[in-house]
């Protein structure tokens, strides 16, 4: 016979103290500075004794700190170390990895994470599919950024002032008739990338292959890096019945890959 924690199918091996400890941490996380004892025990559900004794042993962690004016909480270094080791642990490469891998099983298309390096991106990764229609674009890969489409929507995070910097002394090279070779034109292409959310393409840089891609963002709201997908170019067609879904499943991995680096931008959207 298996004994009694064995034949539990769902231990509880939660320890109350700590369960508390992170109540009070969330409680201060958002945006609660505990200045009146009795209030925040009672908002808590905790003791007003143990939420002193709590909240001594947080501040000499360095979890939390003092507010030097008003008094109150805030949170502390501490944490702030243990959140960015966290983060560093789920790196982009690695993060970003498994979930393009699920695209391409998803979507039968060949799927890229890049950066903007300059006037140009570079392939971090890529995952592709068992079909003769495989991307040939290999990691360290460079290529323009005003003519791709993961370039495009990192171009798009940045101001008209800073974009026309980067280009001031640097031609817009043509690739195809459909690429933007002014300063004009790729601003407006780049308004329209910024206004859906993602950047879209019908053959505009290579004959016969089509490309959509998404910004991916880090814990403090910068636009890191980007993904895509690409293949033939008869599925990023207006008409495709492949380009709804497409859209959706980039769309729902960039906020993936962001939201397990931190970013927390949809969050605060939506309220």
């Amino acid at each position: 016979m298996p004994d009694d924690i064995d034949a539990k199918p769902h231990p509880d091996y939660s320890v109350p103290p700590v369960v508390r400890a992170l109540a009070v941490l969330r409680h201060i996380a958002a945006g609660n500075r505990c200045r009146n004892m009795s209030k925040t025990a009672k908002d808590i559900g905790i003791n007003r004794t143990t939420l002193i004794r709590l909240l001594a042993t947080l501040e000499a962690e360095r979890i939390i700190e003092t507010l030097p004016d008003d008094g109150g909480y805030r949170l502390g270094t501490g944490l702030i170390a243990l959140a960015t080791e966290a983060l560093n642990e789920r790196g982009l490469i690695p993060t970003a990895r498994p979930i393009l891998a699920k695209l391409v099983d998803r979507l039968s298309l060949s799927a890229h994470l890049g950066i903007r390096e300059g006037h140009e991106i570079i392939y971090l990764a890529r995952e592709t599919p068992n079909s003769h229609l495989a991307s040939t674009v290999r990691e360290g890969t460079h290529l323009p950024a005003h003519a791709t489409t993961i370039g495009r929507i990192l171009l798009a995070e940045l101001s008209s002032a800073d974009l026309r910097t980067l280009y001031s002394a640097h031609p817009l090279e043509a690739y195809t008739n459909k690429t933007r070779t002014s300063l004009e034109e790729l601003e407006n292409q780049l308004a329209e990338d910024r206004a859906r959310g993602m950047s879209w393409s019908v053959a505009n840089f290579e004959r016969e292959i089509g490309s959509a891609a998404v910004a991916v963002y880090d814990h403090q709201g910068r636009a890191i890096a980007a993904i895509n997908v690409t293949g033939h170019v008869s599925a990023f067609a207006p008409d495709s019945p492949q380009a709804g879904q497409i859209e959706a499943d980039l769309k729902s991995a960039a906020r993936e890959i962001s939201e397990a680096l931190g970013y927390r931008g949809w969050a605060s959207e939506q309220i």
